[in-house]
């Protein structure tokens, strides 16, 4: 289901740091991957989207939730309420969508710095953060590739989703 090919590689400077790189063909793909991902977040866990508009940023966050929650839930794009929230009884889920953001503190107003310690953050356009920037984020850049997008993930002291990712069907 997820994935045609797969590559990792460690490279080590101050801690392990780990990339995989995924085609994800589908959506079904990247539903799965979302999923995969959501079992293994925790609160302080902030996951960061990064590529273009219409990338798959929006739907891979919506995956994440949605599997998070175990329902089916309306999840809008946060492009003009900036973040969402979603509770869960295991941590709240913040979605945010900091594309529209005009300066790096405005994060400050939006609460997401407490947010990074206490629930489980899906950042898209996390280049808007500056200096916000949260350490050891898990990096998730999506580029379209054949009908398909590619996912190229960043984790950094995750053994655990290093396994999962690297056991996918």
């Amino acid at each position: 289901m997820l994935a045609v090919a797969a590559r990792r590689s460690k490279t080590v400077a101050m801690s392990k740091r780990t990339h995989l790189s995924l085609f994800l063909p589908d959506e079904e793909a990247t539903d799965a991957l979302g999923g995969l991902l959501a079992d293994h977040l925790v609160p302080g866990d902030t996951v960061l989207l990064t590529g273009s508009i219409g990338a798959g940023k929006s739907h891979l966050s919506r995956s994440i939730i949605r599997s998070r929650l175990n329902r089916m839930e309306d999840v809008p794009s946060p492009t003009f309420t900036l973040v969402q929230t979603y509770e869960h009884p295991g941590g709240d889920i913040w979605h945010a969508d900091l594309y529209r953001l005009s300066h790096p503190d405005e994060v400050l107003e939006l609460g997401l710095e407490e947010a990074f310690s206490t629930a489980i953050c899906l950042v898209e356009w996390p280049e808007r953060l500056g200096r916000h920037l949260p350490r050891d984020a898990i990096q998730v850049a999506l580029s379209p590739e054949a009908e398909g997008r590619r996912a190229e993930i960043a984790f950094v002291g995750r053994p655990e989703l290093a396994e999962a990712l690297d056991e996918r069907p």
